[in-house]
C-alpha cells in the first residue's frame, strides 16, 4: 500500500447553534481548530419537527421569493 494517502485525521472543536463546543475527529482544519456551525441537529428542522424556520444566510431563500413572487412561493 502507499504511504501517505490518508489525510490527516484529528480532533477540533465544533461549536454548534446554541454555543455548545464538542471534539469530534475530522480532516478539517489543523488540531484544534474551532468549526462554527450555521445549523446543528438541535436547530434543523428535519431533526426538530419543522417548527423553527431556517436561517437565510446567503440571501438564497430571499431571492427565489423575489424571481417567482407571482407564482405563489
Amino acid at each position: 500500500m502507499k504511504a501517505d494517502t490518508h489525510p490527516d485525521y484529528h480532533i477540533i472543536d465544533v461549536k454548534m447553534t446554541d454555543g455548545t463546543v464538542v471534539q469530534m475527529k475530522s480532516t478539517w482544519g489543523k488540531e484544534g481548530d474551532q468549526l462554527s456551525l450555521d445549523i446543528d441537529p438541535s436547530a434543523h428542522p428535519a431533526w426538530t419537527g419543522g417548527s423553527s424556520r431556517l436561517l437565510d444566510t446567503g440571501g438564497r431563500v430571499s431571492k427565489f421569493k423575489n424571481k417567482y413572487a407571482g407564482l405563489g412561493f
